[in-house]
């Protein structure tokens, strides 16, 4: 999936096993959905905190938060109390939405899913793709530029 390409709707239960859907979350605006590779890990603690310690600024553009992984919805949620996230963390345990969004490793000797952070807009139109497996801040910091830079949203 490319900036400007059209994201696939998908349905994919919460931490607490509540069903979202991406066309439903992008129908009050757009949706910074990140991707990591496993929850616990220090890099993804890492990542997921700083979005979560910019959730002020990403209200502040009207923008959702989302994270999702390969891990059961158990794990999603032990993660999110334990780190207080007021977003949604999504459960993709086949990881067939990261196939969709071409973010699924075939070899999966590092992890099963590439860190990467969409900026979808409402209409569903990717807006910024970004990709970096080592600069954890990144991700929501290029995430909120897309939308500050006034990207149609």
């Amino acid at each position: 999936m490319q900036k400007g390409d059209l994201a696939p709707d998908f349905e994919l239960p919460d931490e607490d096993g509540t069903p979202r859907k991406l066309s439903d979350l992008a129908a009050n605006g757009p949706v910074v959905l990140f991707f990591y590779p496993a929850a616990m890990t220090p890099g993804c603690t890492a990542e997921s905190c700083h979005f979560r310690d910019m959730k002020a600024e990403f209200d502040a553009v009207g923008a959702q938060l989302v994270g999702i992984s390969a891990d059961e919805v158990e794990k999603q949620k032990r993660f999110s109390d334990k780190h207080s996230f007021d977003y949604p963390l999504l459960s993709d345990p086949d990881g067939a939405v990261a196939t969709q969004f071409g973010v699924r490793r075939r070899f999966t000797m590092i992890s099963p899913t590439k860190r990467t952070t969409f900026v979808i807009g409402p209409d569903l139109r990717i807006i910024e793709v970004v990709q970096s497996e080592i600069r954890m801040s990144v991700h929501a910091d290029r995430a909120l530029e897309a939308l500050k830079a006034g990207a149609p949203a």
